[in-house]
């Protein structure tokens, strides 16, 4: 409270009252104490086209999430409330600039500017499931959101202090090192990976922070502790101490006003994070937290304004709290039509005969009614006055938005940390990658000992074909666990890309180097080793080699498929569906279940989109050719084996293989290009993934 004399300025400061250690503010705090971001939002609608009815039949409907929704977002803790399907998520991440723009209408303004393009790379947003590596520790993954996020100019000395000051300022110090875990990694509690996931929006220090539910999932002791957490937050921000109820009247003359402001502390003069976060049903000492409340219900607005005179607004307009309620529970029930207070109040106004209605034709007028309500109060008006001065802004500062998104950090320097932070989550996953070795190594040893030491003669012929089919057919089904690398991670890719971590390239590139290469190339490496020697192959060093060549090509064809086929898509189980029939289908063309020159021509180009084909025709061009199955007998000279396959030569012509050395290379160079046209077809799927709700 200000005061004006002729010769001296009174200045009554009020302490408010602590809440479990953390001081309550009034909007008039917020005003006098922060000048940080603003945000207001101006006539927001938005619909969106839902197809319902069956396949032949089905029809387009438009539908109202959000209907003329205004607002104004100070510094301090601002909740949006209200019951499920309301449009509270949805009117966060149009806040957030993370909803599709199509069928979206209205202004979203930062202290009275339109929001930079870039603006949800330099805000904070913490998702509703937390999306951190949980192979990882908390302060990695700090780290990485450090390494990622801050400029380039930053030393690596200042980023760890930035580190270490957020994790002791969200109480991580105990579990900094410890992994925030997975669902075969026991880790950190609901409470500590809720904190990780604020930690990691804060190592930026946004000026704007949203929140979707952060209580979800969490006791309501550990959803409390995490709103005393974002009101901290708010207060070390702001440099609010947290005194006992106190009110000092300081007499200071005029001249030395100035002098005061600078002696209160330069905390006191930095500018607060305005917090802004969805909330389902909060508990009373959680309310009690709020500054500002934005009541939502059927896509309308209730109530906009402090939090604490909410309970006034609604006792002026007859509805009046019950002793011992929570002030959350009651404006639920006034919005659903189902409290004592929406029953007494029809009573007092004479709506007896409304209560024999369904209830779904209660509902609907008094939401209409509630809104209306809002619109002809004071708060509405004082808020509409604030959105009128923003709007004249904007028309003057319409031109000073960005029109391209900038990253902090370079395309190598990404692609660094990413493929960093993968391989770390490659040995810190035990199941997909140790497992994998110990089962080639099995697998291989149980081959050897099946086809063990292959005999030149008829016999020989086709035992050859058949462990080189087998070697062919499980590279490629062995392959189809890459399509985990892209769906799994899915959310996590989302939420960093539009946070503004990484390109699309830098993250697609960096999974190939650190996750896809070394995960395809150790099996081929070892199958091949553990195999050709059992089994007794042409003994030659080149043929050695090219059988690997060979195995490995198949296997990062197969894992590129596996990718296109994968990216974009959010069930393991489908893109796992639909790898297993595409195989199935190459593995009919591969050339040993049915002779390829037999086809018919107007089924015979299959074959040349068959993986297993390629791989299965170099290794046996590279096994068959220059090998004599008929030792004993002079082919020359003899015509007992005129019907029969004495030679390698004679066993691929009659497969139809071509026996000059590019027979054996354009497998090779298929593949190659298979592995280029798949990677692509990956990556611009990746590039166009629907990123916004």
């Amino acid at each position: 409270m200000l005061k004006m004399s002729s010769n001296s300025y009174e200045v009554s400061i009020p302490m408010s009252k602590k809440l479990n250690g953390i001081p309550e503010t009034t909007s008039k705090d917020l005003q006098t104490l922060t000048e940080g971001a603003v945000l207001s939002f101006h006539n927001i609608c938005y619909r969106v086209k839902v197809k319902t009815g069956f396949l032949l039949c089905r029809k387009t409907i438009e539908k109202e999430i959000l209907a003329n929704i205004n607002g104004v977002m100070k510094p301090g803790l601002n909740a949006i409330l209200g019951p499920t399907g309301g449009g509270k998520s949805s009117l966060l991440d149009i806040l957030a600039a993370r909803k599709d723009p199509h069928g979206l209408s209205g202004d979203v303004l930062i202290n009275g500017a339109p929001r930079p393009a870039n603006f949800k790379c330099n805000s904070g947003y913490v998702v509703q499931d937390d999306v951190v590596m949980g192979t990882l520790t908390v302060r990695e993954n700090l780290q990485f959101s450090a390494a990622l996020r801050l400029p380039t100019t930053m030393t690596s000395y200042e980023k760890n202090e930035r580190i270490n000051k957020v994790i002791q300022e969200l109480g991580l110090d105990k579990v900094a090192d410890s992994k925030v875990g997975t669902q075969f990694i026991r880790g950190v509690s609901g409470g500590e990976r809720k904190r990780t996931s604020i930690a990691m929006e804060l190592i930026t220090d946004p000026s704007i922070l949203f929140l979707d539910e952060p209580t979800t999932g969490l006791d309501s002791s550990t959803a409390n502790a995490v709103l005393l957490l974002l009101k901290r937050i708010w207060n070390s921000s702001t440099g609010i101490p947290s005194c006992p109820p106190v009110l000092f009247v300081v007499m200071l003359p005029k001249a030395n006003l100035t002098s005061h402001s600078r002696m209160s502390g330069s905390r006191m003069s930095k500018q607060g994070r305005t917090i802004i976060f969805s909330i389902h049903q909060p508990r009373y000492s959680i309310f009690k937290l709020f500054d500002s409340l934005t009541l939502l219900a059927s896509g309308r607005l209730m109530f906009h304004g402090p939090a604490q005179e909410a309970l006034g607004y609604f006792g002026a307009i007859g509805f009046h709290c019950e002793p011992y309620n929570n002030p959350a529970d009651f404006f639920l029930d006034i919005i659903n039509g189902d409290s004592s207070a929406v029953v007494l109040n029809r009573e007092d106004i004479g709506d007896e005969a409304n209560e024999t209605e369904e209830p779904s034709k209660k509902d609907t007028p008094l939401i209409e009614k509630l809104a209306e309500f809002y619109v002809n109060s004071s708060f509405f008006k004082e808020t509409k006055v604030e959105l009128d001065k923003f709007s004249g802004d904007q028309r003057r500062k319409k031109l000073s938005s960005y029109k391209e998104v900038t990253y902090a950090t370079s395309f190598c320097h990404q692609l660094k940390w990413i493929s960093r932070r993968s391989f770390k989550n490659l040995l810190g996953n035990p199941q997909a990658s140790i497992a994998q070795l110990i089962v080639t190594v099995f697998l291989g040893l149980v081959i050897g000992a099946i086809f063990y030491d292959l005999k030149n003669d008829p016999a020989g012929i086709q035992n050859r074909a058949g462990v080189l089919f087998f070697l062919t057919t499980n590279q490629c089904f062995s392959s189809v666990s890459a399509v985990e690398l892209l769906v799994v991670e899915k959310k996590l890719f989302i939420h960093e890309y539009i946070s503004g971590y990484y390109r699309v390239s830098s993250y697609f590139f960096g999974k190939l180097l650190s996750d896809l290469l070394p995960m395809r190339m150790l099996p081929s490496i070892i199958f091949t080793c553990i195999t050709y020697f059992l089994l007794g192959l042409k003994p030659k060093v080149e043929a050695f080699f090219i059988m690997m060549l060979t195995l490995m090509m198949v296997a990062y064809s197969a894992s590129s498929m596996a990718l296109a086929i994968a990216a974009g898509q959010s069930v393991v189980s489908i893109a796992t569906l639909l790898m297993t029939i595409s195989f199935v289908f190459m593995m009919i063309f591969s050339g040993l279940l049915v002779n390829l020159k037999t086809v018919v021509p107007w089924l015979s180009w299959l074959q040349y989109l068959s993986i297993p084909r390629y791989g299965y025709a170099a290794l046996q061009h590279n096994e068959f050719l220059g090998q004599n199955f008929c030792p004993g007998l002079n082919v020359t000279t003899n015509n007992t084996c005129s019907y029969a396959i004495c030679t390698g030569e004679e066993f691929l012509t009659n497969q139809g293989i071509d026996i000059s050395p590019w027979g054996l290379w354009k497998n090779h160079v298929a593949l190659a290009c298979m592995i280029v046209i798949f990677l692509t077809i990956a990556y611009l799927k990746l590039l166009f993934l629907k990123k916004f709700s």
